[in-house]
C-alpha cells in the first residue's frame, strides 16, 4: 500500500526533527526526481475502441438506411450548428497552407483525416474519429 504525501509536509517534518539543511535539500532533490519519473512513467496503452453515433428515430425515418458519421467535440457554450461551419474554416485555413495547397481538401471526410488537431484546435473542435463510424438508429 502506497500513500501520496506532498513534499512540503515532508520538508517541515523534517525541518521539525532538526535534520540539516543540507541533508534536507538532497533528500527534497530526491524526492523531487522520483515524483517527476514516476509521472513520466505510463502502463500500457488503452485498447483501441470504436465510436458509435446512437441517433434517436422514434418515427422511423431513418429505418434500414446505412449511415456514417464521425464523432466531435466542441465547447460546451458553442451551438452545435456552428460545427460544419467550424470544419469549413479548419478546410481553408489548412488549403490556405503550403501542404494544403498541393494536396488540398474537399470534403469534410478527407479534413478529418489530413488535418492535423492543432489546426481544428484553433477552430474550437476536436476531432475525436478521423475515420467515419456507423451510426446505429434506435426507437428510444
Amino acid at each position: 500500500m502506497s500513500s501520496k504525501v506532498e513534499i512540503n509536509i515532508v520538508a517541515g517534518a523534517m525541518k521539525e526533527c532538526g535534520v540539516a539543511p543540507a541533508l534536507m535539500r538532497q533528500v527534497i532533490e530526491a524526492l523531487n526526481a522520483e515524483v517527476q519519473a514516476s509521472e513520466e512513467t505510463k502502463g500500457p496503452p488503452a485498447p483501441k475502441k470504436q465510436f458509435v453515433i446512437l441517433v434517436s428515430d422514434h418515427v422511423g425515418y431513418l429505418a434500414g438506411k446505412d449511415l456514417a458519421g464521425w464523432v466531435f467535440q466542441i465547447e460546451e457554450s458553442e451551438h452545435p450548428q456552428t460545427l460544419v461551419d467550424r470544419i469549413e474554416r479548419t478546410a481553408h485555413d489548412y488549403n490556405a497552407t503550403k501542404k494544403g495547397r498541393m494536396m488540398p481538401v474537399q470534403t469534410v471526410g478527407e479534413t478529418c483525416e489530413n488535418v492535423k488537431a492543432t489546426q481544428f484546435k484553433e477552430n474550437g473542435v476536436w476531432v475525436k474519429t478521423k475515420t467515419p463510424v456507423l451510426v446505429v438508429t434506435t426507437k428510444n
